[in-house]
């Protein structure tokens, strides 16, 4: 007999950088476990400008089909690629959900000279799988972001039980 295999959990991680998004990952990968999905380490790992367009865009649709095989045989799949806009995480919740695994979205906010004063000590520490982000880059994109609403939030799961 077959051991029915339950679908998994999808994880978002939505923030702009610096917010915490990928030391939240690290800890729930560990806690839940979870196989931890970020790009940022893969294209630094490929030796790959982590700003350039293109190789992001391939990068994050190879290892959105990875995430779905991975849902489908029921593990947890976090995916931290910041989720700026509310139609890339509606496809993602969408997406998850057409194969019958849970979604959570996390959203990690700090006012922006919080993200500046991390963003200055980031740059200085540097780190595997980080790139140098001006100031003026993080305003910009603090531009593009758009914040869940409450009432996207009520669209997902809530998180698994005493993991936060």
């Amino acid at each position: 007999m077959v051991p029915e295999i339950r679908p998994g959990r999808l994880i978002l991680l939505c923030g702009l950088p610096r917010s915490g998004k990928t030391t939240l990952a690290r800890r729930l990968a560990e806690e839940i476990p979870a196989v931890r999905l970020c790009p940022d380490e893969w294209l630094a790992d490929l030796g790959v400008d982590l700003h350039a367009v293109e190789p992001r865009d391939r990068l994050e649709k190879l290892l959105w089909r990875h995430a779905q095989e991975l849902l489908r045989l029921g593990q947890t799949v976090i995916l931290e690629y910041g989720f700026w806009s509310r139609a890339e995480r509606e496809e993602m919740r969408l997406g998850a959900r057409s194969l019958g695994a849970a979604v959570e979205l996390r959203h990690l906010a700090a006012p922006l000279e919080e993200l500046h004063r991390r963003l200055e000590s980031r740059n200085t520490v540097g780190g595997w799988g980080t790139t140098a982000i001006t100031r003026d880059m993080l305003d910009h994109w603090a531009t593009l972001f758009e914040p869940p609403t409450p009432a996207e939030m009520a669209l997902f799961d809530a998180p698994v039980a005493g993991l936060r």
